[in-house]
């Protein structure tokens, strides 16, 4: 019996340590670099990351132009233009 108890403090010690590991926390590490990926993907996107920083006007289009076709723009929204039917190629019409 005392063989049997000597045998079980040291096995549930063990079991106690890799229950305790379980809890261990690695997430420091893995959250210094979380989000870098979105970050670089839209870093390398950006064509200028600056341009808001500048503050000259756009050349080349005057402010009627500009806003005829900000107007336009706005109402493709409101009456989309119609679509076509367009017919499968090379695949059959069925019916009657």
């Amino acid at each position: 019996m005392n063989r049997l108890i000597s045998l079980a403090r040291p096995a549930a010690a063990t079991a106690l340590a890799l229950l305790m590991a379980g809890c261990a926390t690695t997430t420091p590490q893995l959250d210094t670099l979380f989000g870098q990926a979105v970050r670089e993907a839209r870093m390398s996107q950006t064509l200028y990351p600056r341009a808001s920083e500048n503050t000259d006007p756009v050349l080349g289009m005057d402010g009627k132009a500009a806003a005829s076709a900000q107007q336009r723009y706005q109402d493709s929204f409101q009456n989309p233009p119609p679509t076509f039917n367009i017919i499968n190629i090379g695949g059959g019409i069925t019916g009657n």
